[in-house]
């Protein structure tokens, strides 16, 4: 359906979760931002916290690294490696400890062999083909009548990217799960700085949710579409 030349599933269904998304990066950034001016009672930084981390959950094989960029904080499972940007490695806040101790709760995952994690790793080759050939697919479906047929193997490539973040999830929560329970139980963060720290961890968690409602809110869109095609 189309208004004066518009896609009315993209303004009712892609437009609301991709506004709903801005708002949660946005959010994620104030709130980073606001408990990064609070320091650590102990001094600790976000190297410190992620390496403390690691020990206490079997992970002590893991490295830490720095590196560039704003809140590019991630975990290397192929390299067994913690990547922790500027704003993270070297800060003693209650804000770079948090998203370190995450970091180091997705090594903890794989070190304890929690299944969603590596189920996640073992789909990404397949994933990151089906993201690539996605678009290009439902564009050539869309724009050669002859073609059609690849709109809806466009759509089936565009579903299993979205299974992707369907699993990410769990992990990502899981990972936050664990970071604040080590915090606690080993005593780096007093009560007050672990509730930051859950601020700024909940936060950054609300974009994963946003990530897969427009991805969610889009595979609905190309499924009613493809279904009006027919």
């Amino acid at each position: 359906m189309q208004i004066y030349g518009l896609d009315i599933y993209l303004l009712l269904l892609v437009a609301p979760t991709a506004i709903f998304a801005m708002i949660c990066q946005f959010r994620v950034s104030g709130t980073f931002k606001k408990y990064s001016q609070i320091p650590s009672r102990r001094r600790l930084t976000g190297a410190d916290a992620a390496r403390r981390v690691c020990q206490l959950n079997e992970a002590s094989h893991v490295t830490v690294e720095q590196t560039g960029g704003n809140l590019t904080d991630h975990y290397d499972p192929r390299r067994n490696v913690i990547r922790l940007s500027q704003s993270v490695y070297a800060q003693a806040s209650v804000a770079a400890i948090g998203v370190a101790a995450h970091e180091a709760g997705h090594a903890a995952q794989y070190a304890q062999g929690y299944g969603p994690a590596r189920l996640r790793m073992s789909i990404v080759p397949i994933t990151q083909l089906a993201s690539n050939l996605a678009m290009p697919l439902i564009l050539m479906g869309l724009f050669i009548s002859s073609f059609e047929f690849l709109f809806r193997i466009g759509v089936l490539c565009f579903a299993v990217a979205f299974l992707f973040q369907v699993v990410t999830l769990p992990v990502e929560f899981n990972a936050s799960r664990r970071a604040l329970a080590t915090l606690e139980s080993g005593g780096m963060l007093d009560s007050d700085e672990l509730y930051a720290a859950k601020k700024v961890l909940n936060a950054a968690a609300m974009t994963y949710v946003a990530a897969m409602a427009v991805s969610l809110a889009q595979l609905l869109r190309l499924i009613l579409l493809s279904n009006r095609r027919r």
